[in-house]
């Protein structure tokens, strides 16, 4: 018996059974805390297969005619709501490659919902307020999180090994507004990587 637990405790740890944590903490140019930034973990540098489950709200609210959370981290195919919690009527579209939709005008605590069906991005904005601009980025991979206001997030339960890692920001400056990190591999248990990022100012509106 004793035998068989020692060769199941190797393959156990010779498996993909190791995780840790993998924390990102992101800065902008001047060195600033950048919140909002979206970093995902490619395990292999694939893309996760089945379903994927964050445990946050797929929830964009209008509030004080804003977006609200500025930047939603969903995965691919989710049903996304946009409830209006202002007192007047709000027009949400995306014109997004791959996550067009339009949700016309609707009214003070009216609710409605679109699905996010590729992944990338849907920038979202109100026709009816110009002013009002968020963004939804759609991930493929389970890995993901977003920084909050000290720029720093941590994603758990990350396998152990080879890894590609991205942090993406609506104003980054790069090629998809994306930045690739030096993180290459995960040790298991947990990991850490600091990474600076140069935003651009935001387009007028």
């Amino acid at each position: 018996m004793k035998r068989i637990a020692l060769l199941l405790m190797a393959a156990f740890w010779g498996g993909h059974a190791l995780a840790g944590d993998f924390t990102a903490t992101v800065r902008g140019a001047d060195g600033k805390p950048v919140a909002d930034a979206v970093v995902m973990v490619y395990p292999n540098g694939q893309p996760t297969k089945g379903p994927i489950k964050f445990p946050w709200a797929y929830r964009v609210a209008q509030q004080n005619i804003q977006f609200t959370p500025f930047v939603l981290v969903v995965p691919v195919g989710a049903d996304v709501s946009f409830p209006n919690l202002d007192k007047v009527r709000h027009h949400v579209y995306s014109f997004s490659a791959g996550n067009k939709f339009e949700i016309k005008l609707y009214g003070h605590e009216e609710n409605r919902t679109a699905k996010m069906n590729a992944a990338g991005v849907a920038a979202i904005g109100c026709n009816i307020h110009d002013q009002m601009v968020g963004f939804i980025r759609v991930v493929d991979t389970a890995y993901a999180g977003k920084t909050d206001g000290n720029g720093v997030v941590t994603i758990q339960n990350v396998p152990a090994g080879a890894v590609v890692a991205k942090v993406w920001h609506p104003y980054l400056r790069g090629m998809k507004n994306e930045k690739t990190l030096t993180t290459t591999s995960l040790p298991a248990g947990a990991a850490r990587e600091a990474v600076t990022i140069e935003l651009r100012a935001p387009a007028a509106h």
